[in-house]
């Protein structure tokens, strides 16, 4: 499986690095349009992303028509909360690109008025929020296609992870117990 995850012109290292993060941990691709809000050498980029970026696949496309020319259209899925269709009504595939518009801006207009079918957005049940943080939507939206492609590496992982876990002896993580009894009991 081959999916990726495009940003276009982040603004925010945090995000970013918390994304990358997300990407080695589903091996996924990641790919930087520019102009990017920040230097890819930045402090807080490198934290959020910890360790983690020598295991991400990173292109960084110095803009939208280079990005547009290194991939096909047919493999990029739109998502931005100003799109109308719902997340579940995505056509995942394997080779997917999925991508997101920056922190300030979303998804340019362009792109949302030119290719209507390949829109997607996260339903927000109660209306009270305008719209996700961009490592929030990313990581909702990747699981997403994980799940949809039915993903049995990252299912096969977490059973090894959960075996490793239970042979060294690690108490599977539980409810917290109140130090002291409350008041009144």
């Amino acid at each position: 499986m081959s999916l990726h995850i495009a940003l276009i012109c982040p603004r925010i290292p945090p995000n970013t690095g918390n994304i990358a993060r997300l990407c080695a941990a589903t091996d996924t691709s990641l790919h930087l349009i520019e102009p990017l809000g920040f230097s890819v050498q930045d402090a807080d980029l490198k934290r959020a992303g910890l360790d983690y970026w020598e295991s991400v696949d990173v292109w960084v496309h110095p803009d939208w028509r280079e990005f547009r020319e290194a991939i096909a259209r047919h493999r990029c899925l739109y998502f931005s909360a100003k799109a109308e269709r719902p997340l579940t009504d995505a056509d995942f595939r394997s080779n997917s690109v999925l991508v997101f518009g920056n922190e300030t801006d979303g998804m340019p207009d362009r792109i949302l008025e030119k290719h209507p079918e390949q829109c997607f957005t996260i339903p927000m049940q109660s209306g009270k929020v305008r719209s996700l943080n961009l490592a929030t939507a990313a990581g909702i939206v990747l699981y997403e296609a994980l799940r949809s492609l039915g993903s049995d590496e990252a299912a096969a992982r977490a059973a090894e992870l959960a075996a490793h876990r239970a042979s060294a002896g690690r108490p599977r993580p539980g409810p917290r117990r109140p130090s002291r009894k409350p008041r009144g009991s």
